[in-house]
């Protein structure tokens, strides 16, 4: 049979509106009953931010540079640690091993006032130090760099030299209380934005604690410590032979595994806002009112009322048939037979119009490629509600439709002198509003990843000999984790418009994605199959190095216009 469109007015007088499918009445029960969803239920992983930072501060970008005139920050680490390099590891993926420090830390103390001065720690330290610790490990990096007498003014400024700032203020006060300047000479600041240290003296809890500083605040930076030790044994060190877009090239070209991870940075050249930046999608909504942005993708929310989501699924509707010359040159890896998987966190589909094959993607994050029914799971291809979207209206399972009704009567009360377009209300106070109601096969916030992504992830990490990763912030884990899953002599590649400062990336290629991904194929003698080819292919592009593996990409600029631009600075 084929269903009829009916319209019902709801409490906010938005239409809504079933689904037109055909189904046949011999086999509609029977295909309504194969379509419902299956969750594994070890597949729990869910779709949420990144929490908040804890009370420990990554400040190493802050530090100064103490060697001038170099070609970066990373050469002058290079310059300090050039040791030997793994001899598995004697390529591309060789890393060099880090020396110590020639003695432990020494704190000096001012007889006349009792006061401790801290030495000098230049951003080379901070990084040199990262190093010891991720190659060595923990009990190394103490043994070298703590003394045998110390007291908790050691254990904090080991805290500093691996680029951390302590957020308790009643610590930092302590600290202030028994140093002589609150700042590190020419380098790393003592504290950040804290206010003037009380001058009372403190007195120890146990008069038998000969220290600085209080037990508990000497107990607060132990576990402080060791917080900052983790934080560093969890992100992977640079590779010391990969930082240019030679060596991406050369690696791009013998690859036979390569993992790329897509976000929206990737589909913004088409006009699809993306979400997190200053004109993104969250930024456009929030006028809405919402406390949260987010909360448009909530599942939570959309299981209570649905209209949440559907005032605004128009927004973010993707268009259909089109595709970017980024996509296209993720889909020239896979026929070159060098893909091994693109992971995209975009629910725009777009992957499949560029004739990415199904097997060698992972929508993390779902898409509108299919919707479902909330309620008996019924699916129906995602084009089908794409015209309610547009519309404004709640799509209805045409199953659950009809019961719906009972739920949500739309006909007046009988001699009530009702209106006839006024809703009265339901009978039934439980029932959800979102019964019945089709939602795009869209992760939100809240729900488990598809099980594809659990199927594929844990394997093709260990399989990959490169990660590319393409318009995306790295905000939202899971996803987020898998730069930190890959194997440490593995090269990963950043291509962006802005950096992505929380991970350890060899090589940031930062511009529009399409430039970059043009740049490449030239220099790769490759061809991208798209409509724009010819006019990215003649296209002058601009590759400027800013620092050690960190390269701004751009369309050349004419003569006018470099006369008068600023120089792109190193900071």
């Amino acid at each position: 049979m084929n269903t009829t469109v009916d319209e019902e007015e709801v409490g906010n007088k938005r239409l809504v509106s079933q689904v037109d499918y055909d189904l046949s009445e011999e086999d509609g029960e029977a295909e309504k009953s194969s379509k419902k969803l299956k969750v594994k239920e070890e597949d729990n992983t869910i779709f949420d931010e990144v929490p908040p930072a804890d009370e420990l501060e990554d400040i190493v970008d802050e530090y100064v540079e103490q060697h001038t005139g170099g070609t970066g920050v990373t050469d002058s680490l290079l310059s300090i640690n050039k040791g030997e390099a793994h001899e598995e590891n004697s390529g591309v993926n060789a890393q060099y091993v880090p020396k110590g420090p020639s003695t432990a830390i020494e704190i000096a103390k001012n007889p006349e006032t009792g006061k401790y001065k801290f030495p000098f720690i230049s951003k080379e330290d901070s990084l040199t130090a990262r190093s010891y610790l991720k190659h060595y490990g923990a009990n190394k990096f103490l043994d070298t760099h703590l003394p045998e007498d110390l007291n908790s003014l050691y254990i904090y400024h080991l805290i500093k030299l691996l680029g951390f700032q302590i957020k308790d203020k009643q610590l930092l006060e302590a600290v202030q209380n028994v140093v002589e300047s609150d700042i590190y000479p020419h380098g790393a600041l003592l504290t950040k934005d804290v206010p003037p240290p009380d001058k009372t003296s403190e007195t120890g809890e146990n008069d038998q604690f000969d220290d600085p500083l209080e037990k508990r605040h000497a107990v607060r930076l132990i576990k402080d410590l060791q917080k900052a030790m983790n934080k560093v044994l969890s992100t992977r060190m640079k590779l010391a032979k990969f930082h240019t877009l030679d060596d991406f090239c050369a690696k791009l070209k013998e690859a036979k595994k390569v993992l790329v991870l897509t976000g929206a940075g990737i589909s913004t050249s088409l006009g699809i806002p993306d979400f997190r930046s200053s004109e993104g999608f969250y930024s456009k909504i929030r006028h809405l009112g919402l406390d949260d942005p987010q909360d448009v993708f909530n599942y939570d929310i959309f299981i209570q009322d649905p209209s949440v989501f559907y005032n605004i699924a128009h927004m973010v509707l993707p268009p259909e048939n089109i595709f970017s010359p980024l996509h296209s040159f993720i889909k020239l890896i896979e026929d070159k037979g060098k893909l091994l998987r693109n992971y995209t966190q975009n629910i725009d589909n777009l992957e499949s119009y560029a004739g990415i094959q199904s097997e060698k993607l992972v929508q993390c994050h779902g898409s509108f490629a299919t919707a479902s029914c909330v309620t008996c799971h019924w699916k129906v291809p995602g084009e089908k509600i794409f015209q309610n979207i547009r519309n404004l209206e709640l799509p209805l399972c045409p199953y659950c439709y009809h019961k719906r009704k009972e739920y949500f009567p739309t006909t007046p009360i009988p001699n009530s002198g009702s209106p006839a377009n006024v809703v009265p209300p339901s009978p039934v106070y439980h029932m959800l509003k979102s019964y019945g109601v089709l939602k795009p096969d869209i992760t939100f916030f809240g729900e488990a990843l598809p099980s594809k992504f659990h199927r594929f992830i844990r394997e093709d990490v260990l399989k990959c000999d490169l990660l590319i990763c393409i318009g995306t912030s790295l905000k939202v884990a899971p996803v987020s984790e898998i730069v930190n899953m890959i194997p440490a002599g593995i090269p990963q590649v950043l291509i962006n418009k802005d950096p992505v400062r929380h991970a350890e990336f060899d090589l940031s290629l930062l511009g529009l994605c399409d430039d970059v991904a043009a740049l490449v194929a030239r220099k790769c003698g490759w061809d991208v199959p798209h409509d724009r080819w010819p006019e990215l292919k003649a296209m002058n592009i601009d590759c400027i190095e800013v620092d050690r593996g960190v390269y701004q990409v751009k369309p050349s600029q004419n003569v006018e216009e470099a006369a008068t631009s600023e120089p792109i600075s190193k900071e």
